[in-house]
């Protein structure tokens, strides 16, 4: 799809508000169909008109004026693109104006990335594909003195959109074809080329690091584990370094606390913590953001065989904590204490965020609209908060008061990868607390969010990518 400054296209696109009592082009057409109740300028709302002469138009509704949000142009123009590959449309052109309160540049960037969103599909293994995207050329009539910032706006949505893509990607390959070596090397093939480091150890090297939990968890699985490390320099000049740990279960059966047929058919998205972090530094590093960025992901399968580790048992873990295993459906949380504890003492993140389709509890608790989060640090929840709202990606902080701590001691062991029944996304959160001293750190729960039963909004059933952007703004300062 190629953005060009200039009016044109074989189809124009007409920017509505609720309820406007007239357009300057289009006029008589609005005020017919908003008589016949027919469009009323909702936002998404689209009516396609094919013109025998060659007008053709597409009527977009952006909602009430007083709620226009970046996101909610994201929402509309991923509507329009639908729309128009519908259509078989090839070009278009549109006008964007200056909206009250909303910065231009970032307008700009919500028009692009509603379009590139609409292009998505994971249908490599469909015989005949449903979504085929032919929309090529799209005409922007911008304001004069914006267009710099336009370009800008462009340039970023579209490596935004493909570090979201390739996330999408790697969640959606099945378990059969996604395993902790392919992550592992789809993670060398994508960043490699743009200058980050990648460095992967396999089983004995993990086990010189004494990674005592991320073993047990492993050990039920014929694949070797991988622990993939992305290190991106992109400020030389400073020892700041800011760490992304995502979670990398290629698949979970529960282990011996085996989960229902019908609680594993989504499992080979287990990873998607991974997949995010893997995108977010393919978007930085690809933008050259002035910030040093580490990645960090435990790779491994949860399965059940005569090695597999079970409940009872207690395990040891990198920071020469001991863990009683009360439930082996509670692994993500051991792999990740390890990769946490490397990502303060090994890589000496001065700040870590990790990201984790970690409770089916956070899905009760919020369902598939927000992320979950606890921390330790209230600056670094502020400024992730900040980066998710530019994004469009909501986070709820949960509490985390000192009693929900004692819900995760044993009698046995330091501590147990399970609480009560209750607070279950709260004490696996805090669970990870104990991996990370007193670096700045913040968790997200992504179990809800990461991967859809059905589609909202731009995001698809499937894999959504979420927190790509989040990332990416939380890198870049915004």
């Amino acid at each position: 799809m190629k953005f060009n400054f200039k009016k044109g296209g074989e189809l124009q696109i007409i920017l509505v508000k609720k309820d406007e009592d007239s357009l300057k082009i289009g006029n008589d057409l609005y005020l017919y169909l908003k008589e016949k109740e027919m469009f009323k300028g909702d936002l998404s709302e689209t009516y396609l008109h094919l013109d025998p002469n060659g007008e053709d138009v597409l009527l977009l509704g952006l909602g009430e004026e007083d709620k226009l949000t970046i996101d909610s142009i994201r929402r509309a123009f991923y509507s329009a693109g639908r729309k128009l590959m519908e259509a078989k449309v090839k070009s278009i052109g549109v006008s964007i104006p200056k909206f009250k309160d909303l910065c231009y540049k970032k307008t700009i960037g919500a028009v692009t990335e509603g379009l590139l969103q609409s292009e998505y599909s994971f249908e490599k293994y469909l015989s005949e594909k449903k979504i085929k995207p032919t929309l090529e050329e799209v005409y922007l009539d911008v304001l004069e003195d914006k267009k710099d910032k336009a370009l800008e706006a462009i340039e970023e949505s579209k490596i935004l959109i493909e570090g979201i893509f390739l996330t999408r990607d790697l969640v959606n390959e099945r378990a059969i074809n996604m395993y902790p070596e392919v992550l592992a090397n789809s993670a060398k093939d994508n960043l490699e080329q743009l200058g980050v480091k990648v460095s992967i150890y396999g089983k004995k090297d993990i086990e010189a690091l004494d990674m005592k939990a991320f073993l047990a968890v492993s050990q039920g699985s014929a694949k070797e584990p991988q622990f993939i490390v992305m290190e991106y320099n992109g400020d030389p000049s400073s020892d700041e370094k800011l760490a992304f740990v995502g979670k990398g279960l290629t698949y979970d059966s529960g282990g011996y606390s085996l989960k229902p047929s019908k609680g594993m058919d989504t499992m080979f998205s287990d990873m998607a913590g991974s997949a995010t972090v893997i995108g977010a530094i393919k978007a930085i590093a690809k933008s050259k953001l002035k910030r040093n960025v580490v990645g960090i992901v435990a790779a491994c399968e949860n399965l059940v065989s005569g090695d597999a580790y079970k409940p009872g048992d207690i395990i040891g873990s990198m920071s020469g904590k001991t863990i009683e295993v009360d439930n082996t459906d509670a692994e993500g949380r051991l792999t990740l204490a390890d990769a946490l504890w490397y990502a303060v003492k090994e890589a000496k993140a001065d700040k870590v965020i990790d990201l984790a389709t970690l409770t089916g509890a956070c899905v009760v608790a919020l369902g598939d609209i927000n992320t979950g989060a606890i921390t330790n640090d209230e600056k670094l929840m502020r400024e992730v908060k900040d980066a998710s709202e530019i994004a469009g990606e909501p986070i709820w902080q949960l509490p985390s008061n000192d009693e929900y701590r004692d819900l995760i001691k044993s009698d046995f062991a330091d501590l147990k990868n399970t609480g009560v029944r209750g607070a279950g996304t709260i004490t696996a959160g805090l669970f990870l607390r104990e991996f990370v001293d007193d670096t700045p750190w913040v968790h997200l729960d992504i179990a809800g969010t990461a991967y859809l039963d059905k589609a909202l909004g731009y995001l698809p059933k499937g894999a959504t990518g979420v927190h790509v952007k989040t990332l990416y703004y939380l890198a870049k300062g915004e």
